[in-house]
Parts: structure tokens; sequence; C-alpha cells
């Protein structure tokens, strides 16, 4: 299905830089993020807790879509969704950028 440029103009995608991550407590695959864009600051619940160890995340900068609806999971209200690309053997890496880049950068 193809989208027009005006619907994925409408997509507010930016690099985060990670903060603090930690195992949300109950599950064993959820991390709980907190995630800085310059401006502001946001929590993000993925699971990739089987991909990544928290403190490896720290520090880094990813990808992240700001304008999802906001849901919880186990009771963790998700403001953001980190991006990540799964190949045919169930590896996933999230997405980040080539070279260093501002926080809050927005893509698109």
């Amino acid at each position: 299905m193809e989208i027009s440029f005006d619907d994925f103009m409408k997509l507010d995608v930016r690099i985060g830089k990670v903060e603090e991550a930690q195992q949300i407590s109950g599950s064993r695959n959820l991390l709980k993020l907190i995630v800085d864009f310059g401006s502001e600051k946001r929590q993000s619940v993925a699971g990739l807790l089987r991909y990544y160890e928290p403190e490896e995340l720290v520090g880094k900068k990813f990808v992240f879509l700001l304008n999802l609806e906001r849901r919880k999971l186990m009771g963790v209200e998700s403001q953001c969704m980190a991006l990540a690309a799964e190949d045919n053997e169930g590896n996933v890496v999230l997405i980040a950028p080539e070279k260093d880049i501002a926080v809050g950068s927005k893509i698109g």
C-alpha cells in the first residue's frame, strides 16, 4: 500500500538520546526508556530485553516516532516508539543515526 507524501509528513520522527533504561517489573521482555528529545523528555516502552541489556542503551541516540497514539503496557505509558529493524531470523536492532546529530533532529 502506498501513502501520500502529505501522509508521510504527518509522522513526527526524531532523534532521541536514551537517558535511562530499566526492565519493567513483572515483564520478561519490556524495557522502560527515558528519552531526551532536546525540548522535552518522553517515556518509551519497548520489547527489547531479548536483544539489549538496559545499560547498553543509555547514552545512545536512536530514531523514535513521537506522534503515535500513547498506550499502556504492563501499566506503564509509552509516549513514543523506538524504531527497529527485524530480519528473517528474528534478529532485532534499533535504528540509529549514521553520524552524530543533535537530539530532537527531525527525520523526513
